[in-house]
């Protein structure tokens, strides 16, 4: 049985959840809405840049969840998901997640994206497994850390290491999919990386190393 492993933002979806998120805290005045978009838009670029600070952007992405019950964040991205997500969904995407289903492949979703955010999204998909940054959640409340591996640049390789040492599995005959020079370290490990509306980054790397590119849109 070989894994199937796809990234989510701009891979499966035709945009970032995670700064989407970000925006639907924004329109919903939820946050303090200049500030926080200030900050969103400055990690976002760091992100597409390469550049980001990982724990740092983490204390102020997962900040909000710490201030409202656990009932009004669920309702918030319930909401977020039907309104901003769906239609984000790209169809192509779900139908290459089906395709390695049907071929007997265990199929992963492997994200930045934080796990509050990521796991209504990941159901929309059907995959076997998510892989995502924890936030840590004690005493019924999210505290603002996380738990686990930060699923993000040579944390999704830690995470799925972790995950294949509990299944007894391999990346023997694996795929990734992803769009983002950030996920480098994964797509050298597999032995199908795919790079899917890449950057121009990725796109380069995939050029000179021969892998697959594709587009789901």
């Amino acid at each position: 049985m070989a894994l199937a492993i796809f990234d989510l933002d701009n891979t499966l979806l035709h945009g970032d959840s995670d700064y989407l998120w970000g925006r639907f805290l924004v329109k919903r005045n939820l946050v303090d809405g200049p500030s926080y978009d200030a900050e969103n838009d400055r990690f976002y670029q760091q992100y597409l840049a390469g550049t980001l600070d990982v724990r740092a952007y983490l204390r102020f992405a997962l900040a909000p969840l710490t201030w409202y019950s656990p009932d009004e964040l669920h309702a918030w991205r319930r909401e977020f998901v039907d309104e901003w997500i769906r239609p984000l969904v790209l169809p192509q995407g779900r139908e290459l997640v089906r395709d390695h289903a049907a071929r007997g492949d265990t199929t992963l979703i492997v994200t930045a994206t934080n796990r509050f955010i990521t796991d209504p999204i990941a159901d929309l998909f059907g995959v076997d497994e998510l892989l995502a940054t924890t936030p840590e959640w004690r005493d019924g409340a999210y505290t603002g850390e996380v738990t686990g591996p930060v699923t993000f640049g040579a944390g999704k390789v830690e995470a799925l290491e972790q995950w294949l040492a509990r299944q007894g599995e391999t990346l023997a005959g694996s795929h990734f999919y992803s769009d983002s020079h950030n996920d480098l370290p994964l797509l050298e490990r597999v032995d199908h990386p795919v790079a899917v509306d890449a950057d121009d980054t990725l796109l380069r790397h995939a050029d000179n190393r021969g892998w697959r590119t594709m587009s789901l849109r």
